[in-house]
This record gives C-alpha cells, structure tokens and sequence, in this order.
C-alpha cells in the first residue's frame, strides 16, 4: 500500500465527519493518539509492552495525520516525495 492509497481509503470512510469536526479538533485527536502512542512506547522500552497495541498505535497516529491531511487539502504523498525525495531531501539533520 501507498502512502496516498491509505490516505485515499481513510477520506473515503471518514471525511463527512472529519470535515463537520474541523482541524482544531481533529488535532486534539491526533494529539490524543500521541499520547497513547507514547504510552506504548514507554511500555515497549521497559520491556512491558504488548506488541499488538505498539504496531496498533502506530496505525492509529498514521490514519489521524491523513485525516489532517485530508481536510487540510494536503495530499501526504505528495509533500513526501516533494521534502525527502526531490531536490536531494532535506537539508542538514532531523
């Protein structure tokens, strides 16, 4: 699957109501995932983690930043290919 495949999939099941919710909102979602997400990560390094709900948090934080993406009108792909992978990628160190 491609970046732009699942973002295609998550506004074809969700975007009426992504959309009704707005960014702002939707934000405080995304950061909500974080948090679970960081939770997870926070177990894996203890060695306590459950590794179904790591790999799940991860899908989680991936469909909501499409959801953004999508209401945004940013088409992830794209930005991708455009920061990383045209013109050399990015400069200096992430």
């Amino acid at each position: 699957m491609e970046i732009g495949d699942f973002q295609r999939l998550i506004r074809e099941r969700y975007d009426a109501t992504d959309r009704a919710r707005g960014p702002s909102k939707t934000f405080v979602w995304f950061a909500e995932e974080f948090g679970e997400l960081a939770h997870a990560i926070g177990q894996f390094e203890k060695g306590t983690g459950d590794p179904a709900n790591l790999r799940e948090e991860f899908a989680d934080c991936l469909a909501w930043m499409c959801t953004l993406a999508n209401i945004c009108d940013v088409d992830l792909e794209q930005a991708v290919r455009a920061k990383y992978l045209e013109q050399g990628g990015p400069k200096g160190i992430k």
